[in-house]
């Protein structure tokens, strides 16, 4: 019991670090990221960042492989039930992980490195995406010849859109998720 609540515990620094980093290169640029900083941001004793982290490289290095969602939806047998499943999914992890907002600034930022750390969150997302269209065309769940490309995004101008334009929180997500399946499936849908 200890040694989960040291894990947690940790989780949770780790967490209030990553997430002051993602806040400070957000708002002020990479080039105002340092151990202070991020020190100040979090809450997080400078001694504890510089434990786990050997610089601000490494930081900054450790920021974009961390916030890569974690998504799966192999279980999921593809229908139309099934995508709002996904979409479900989709929107929640981004808003934990990563916040859509902040996916919006980093998108439209010319800061490469910022860009990559967005693409290190985007990308497994629409692979993972791209697999479950590809199984529903395989099945015939799915009419074939979809543009998985242009669905997701689609899907994630949608998702950006839902969060600047309305109040965040879970009843919207679903909302959002309901009428983006319902919007998708009548292009998706098998023809009969």
């Amino acid at each position: 019991m200890v040694k989960e609540t040291k894990e947690r515990q940790r989780e949770r620094t780790d967490s209030k670090i990553m997430r002051a980093t993602l806040e400070i290169m957000i708002a002020q640029g990479i080039g105002a990221v340092n151990i202070e900083s991020v020190a100040r941001r979090s809450g997080v004793a400078k001694t504890t960042i510089y434990r786990r982290y050997a610089n601000t490289d490494d930081l900054i290095r450790h920021l974009t492989l961390s916030v890569a969602p974690s998504l799966d939806f192999s279980a999921l047998e593809p229908s139309r039930e099934s995508l709002c499943t996904v979409l479900r999914r989709i929107i929640d992890c981004f808003d934990e992980e990563f916040e859509l907002k902040a996916i919006g600034v980093v998108l439209s930022s010319e800061n490469t490195h910022l860009r990559s750390i967005a693409q290190g969150v985007i990308e497994p997302a629409a692979e993972r995406f791209y697999d479950f269209l590809r199984r529903g065309m395989a099945s015939g769940a799915f009419r074939g010849g979809l543009d998985a490309p242009f669905l997701f995004q689609t899907v994630l101008g949608s998702m950006l859109a839902c969060k600047a334009l309305s109040a965040s929180s879970p009843d919207s997500h679903a909302d959002w998720a309901d009428n983006m399946a319902a919007l998708l499936w009548a292009s998706i849908r098998p023809t009969q």
